[in-house]
């Protein structure tokens, strides 16, 4: 599994002592967003295709593309407010998050800076499958990854998927349609980052297809094969190693931390205004 940074990757010995619990880490309410309004990607099977619009029939003038596809937009209205420049964006951000939830997590890492700017590349990363770990140096788990021994089979030890369970629980506190609200209310200068990125996309559309990436995560059991890559380990099943990077970052926060995320992530898709025919079956 070397393709993530944010993993220790040595190989531990399972005999080694327990750790202590980890601490709370500081854990963004946009990676909490980001895993839950957005959407840690999608399966390499799994292909996005735009629909392309049918050529007109002769002596027919087809209707504005624009027109005929357009979706409403995702978390309808906002609160009614006068929003800052992007740039000066982290206090107005940091005071409406505050009412989003309580988790100690987000509270700790609300100091941080380019909050929008963050959000908005972590989404973009994910939807296009890559592992925003770069941007997410703060969710680095505390202690080692390890494995363990089932025979002769090696799987990752469970320890190391409770690293992730302060992020999952961060997660869990968020209330989705505070969350939908928070987004359609700092959705301008979202949209100004996402242009600062270079993209003339709608970033509703980005926000889909990053929800629909993580949802299409498949579940595991927590006791699938690995083997040796590298310096670390990769999934003995090819149809797992073959995932995109950041939905395996998902998958190596373990079964109990991944069902909380994507049943949040669900809820809070619905009340954003995503079609849940849109959505994979949970």
């Amino acid at each position: 599994m070397t393709d993530l940074p944010d993993f220790e990757l040595r190989r531990t010995p399972s005999s080694e002592p327990d750790l202590p619990p980890p601490s709370a880490r500081p854990s963004s309410v946009w990676i909490a967003v980001t895993l839950l309004v957005a959407a840690a990607a999608v399966a390499a099977y799994v292909v996005f295709v735009r629909r392309q619009p049918l050529a007109p029939a002769p002596g027919k003038t087809a209707a504005p593309a624009a027109a005929s596809s357009a979706s409403p937009p995702l978390g309808g209205k906002g609160d009614p407010i006068t929003l800052p420049p992007l740039d000066a964006s982290d206090t107005l951000v940091r005071t409406l998050v505050q009412g989003l939830t309580e988790s100690p997590a987000v509270m700790a890492w609300l100091p941080t800076t380019g909050l929008i700017r963050n959000f908005t590349v972590v989404v973009s990363n994910i939807a296009e499958g890559a592992t925003p770990a770069k941007q997410l140096k703060v969710l680095r788990p505390q202690g080692p990854f390890r494995i363990a021994a089932r025979g002769a089979t090696t799987t990752v030890d469970p320890r190391s998927y409770d690293r992730y369970a302060t992020i999952a629980d961060a997660i869990a506190s968020v209330d989705p349609g505070g969350a939908a609200r928070l987004y359609a209310t700092l959705k301008p200068r979202i949209e100004d980052a996402q242009r600062d990125l270079g993209s003339a996309d709608s970033f509703d559309r980005t926000l889909e297809r990053a929800i629909v990436a993580l949802l299409s995560t498949p579940a595991l059991d927590g006791t699938e094969a690995l083997k040796p890559k590298g310096i670390g380990y990769g999934y003995a099943d090819p149809r797992l190693e073959s995932l995109t990077p950041a939905q395996k970052q998902l998958l190596r926060m373990g079964p109990r931390n991944v069902r909380v995320i994507k049943a949040k992530l669900r809820d809070i898709a619905v009340a954003l205004g995503i079609p849940p025919a849109h959505l994979p079956a949970s």
